[in-house]
């Protein structure tokens, strides 16, 4: 059995922690040939809950300096407005009206993953990576040796929790460690775990490089902290749940320090490539007040919702040979798995939503696209093409009628989407929408062969 620490630790140090090591020695040249990969997913932050993004409030120095030293995507976009299909884009490279997980526990029926899923997991063990997954995977069941299994769908090690639910438990009475379960004693912080798991498989020795992906459950709800001290908020004049979300930020600023500093530690940051971002926009659950924060910036909307606030998320990519700059050019969960190809010098598979971002993280650029897709089957769809975007709702969803509900937004002249212009471009709204259907369907991929 598994014991944890029954207090707190210091978590005022452990949130001011730097990286180890002196500043990066940026060449410029763009990332190396088959780099080590470690993708961080956190869950339910906002775009502005970091300070790089403008936050005030709750202090991330460590993501800060990534972002400084890195590329930073001003305008880049979850696979949705909540976790389960917003993963399954990031993991297949597919969007959510053509992947195989389309919707959370809660909205319906969630599909697994299945045989046919082909993830960056399993695209970069195919490239000769050795390949974990350390925290919340997010699709059940929980059950070793079914397809959507992280050990399935091409992760050599996986540590964490398998289902979505279970992965709500900041002290769990176990945890998966591959195909078995490990007890706990329920005094155990999940996220310190996690952090401590991901550190030891960054150091292992190996020949062959790797890619680790890191899906925390922080800041997740309920807001929870070792020993219930919020640290450098407890004394902050706002509500537990505030002051402890705010906490949960700030040891997830620390995990990424800790990530970094095993990085330097092992000689592996020079030939690393990091990528931060977030599931969805931040969450308003038990007791957490998003505005309090200014948590979605001049964004519309938050978790669940298809506005840029539930769907536009932070997003970093660092290593010492990419020259810092920031990329205004929309991307999406979905250009990861392509991206990670390119990296790793395999063919893109065919029939994908995403393109790869290498031009990003080399000065060139991230490719112009024609549109970006979301979809909450009978509840709500999204289209963003250019500067227009369209929000359709299912009848009698968010206050629609028996009809339903079509809005049109300017993101160039109006990226809070206060001002509904359907009314005036009827011929806009149809194309989008025609554009939109043609976009949802099944899942448009071909087998991939990559030799």
């Amino acid at each position: 059995m598994i014991s944890g620490p029954s207090r707190r630790t210091l978590l005022t140090g452990a949130m001011a922690a730097p990286f180890l090591g002196g500043p990066a020695t940026h060449a410029g040249d763009g990332p190396p040939a088959r780099p080590n990969v470690v993708v961080v997913l956190a869950d339910d932050l906002g775009w502005a809950e970091v300070g790089f993004q403008g936050q005030r409030t709750i202090a991330t120095p460590n993501l800060d300096r990534l972002a400084a030293e890195g590329v930073r995507f001003e305008a880049a976009y979850s696979g949705a407005p909540l976790c389960a299909p917003s993963r399954c884009a990031l993991l297949t490279g597919l969007h959510a009206g053509h992947g195989t997980v389309r919707e959370n526990p809660e909205g319906g029926p969630q599909r697994s993953l299945t045989d046919a899923d082909l993830t960056f997991g399993g695209l970069m063990r195919l490239a000769g990576y050795d390949t974990a997954c350390i925290g919340k995977w997010g699709f059940g069941p929980d059950l070793p040796g079914q397809p959507s299994h992280p050990n399935e769908r091409g992760f050599g090690e996986f540590f964490g929790f398998i289902g979505h639910r279970a992965a709500h438990r900041y002290y769990p009475q176990r945890l998966w460690h591959n195909d078995r379960t490990v007890p706990l004693d329920g005094r155990s912080y999940a996220p310190d775990l996690f952090r401590e798991r991901a550190v030891r498989f960054i150091k292992k020795e190996r020949e062959r490089p790797f890619l680790l992906y890191y899906p925390t459950t922080l800041p997740h709800s309920p807001s929870v902290v070792p020993g219930g001290d919020a640290g450098p908020y407890e004394d902050r004049p706002w509500t537990g749940p505030n002051r402890r979300h705010a906490a949960q930020v700030g040891r997830l600023d620390a995990d990424v320090a800790a990530l970094v500093r095993a990085l330097r530690d092992s000689g592996q940051a020079e030939r690393t490539v990091v990528l931060f971002t977030s599931d969805n926009g931040p969450h308003s659950e038990k007791g957490v007040t998003p505005g309090l924060f200014d948590s979605n910036g001049p964004f519309r909307g938050d978790k669940r919702d298809l506005y840029e606030g539930g769907i536009r998320v932070p997003m970093i990519a660092w290593s010492p040979g990419v020259k810092a700059r920031v990329e205004r050019r929309p991307v999406a969960f979905w250009d990861v798995l392509p991206t990670l190809a390119d990296l790793a010098g395999m063919p893109v598979p065919e029939g994908l939503d995403g393109v790869s971002l290498r031009g990003a993280l080399t000065g060139a650029g991230a490719p112009k696209r024609r549109h970006l897709i979301w979809n909450r089957p009978r509840k709500i769809q999204a289209i963003r093409r250019g500067r227009w975007k369209v929000v359709r709702f299912a009848p009698g969803i968010a206050g629609a009628g028996p009809r339903g509900r079509v809005e049109l937004y300017d993101l160039r002249e109006d990226p809070g989407e206060r001002l509904d212009l359907a009314a005036r471009r009827p011929g806009l709204v149809a194309d989008l929408l025609a554009e939109l259907d043609g976009a949802i369907g099944p899942d448009p991929r071909r087998p991939y062969a990559p030799l």
